[in-house]
């Protein structure tokens, strides 16, 4: 789960991954933070934010009001904190291993896809 919220914040353009925001959005993909903004948007917003996705997702200047309005209302922020809750949950489950090599090795993994630049 984490993984997965990692790589729709790179859709958002948080890192420059070297490759173009949006594509979840081009692709109508609906990420945590889309979720997010249009369970905390206004009606208005929300309607837009669904015609957009919709109807839109081809239109480079609306996608980046897209981005915009995700950013604006806190989808961004919502995602990073749940992301940080999976990796929390996953290293708590890890720490009821008795520490090894393989748990050592799990524990990095779960840190590298939270902290990844790509």
């Amino acid at each position: 789960m984490a993984f997965q919220i990692k790589d729709d914040l790179f859709d958002y353009g948080e890192e420059k991954i070297g490759k173009p925001t949006g594509i979840d959005i081009k692709e109508q993909k609906m990420t945590l933070p889309l979720i997010y903004a249009l369970n905390n948007c206004s009606k208005k917003e929300k309607g837009w934010l669904i015609n957009s996705v919709k109807n839109h997702n081809k239109n480079k200047k609306r996608v980046k009001e897209v981005i915009a309005l995700v950013k604006e209302v806190g989808g961004l922020e919502y995602a990073v904190a749940k992301m940080l809750e999976f990796k929390e949950e996953a290293l708590s489950l890890l720490h009821q291993y008795p520490k090894s090599d393989y748990r050592d090795s799990l524990e990095l993994m779960v840190n590298y896809v939270v902290e990844r630049k790509k």
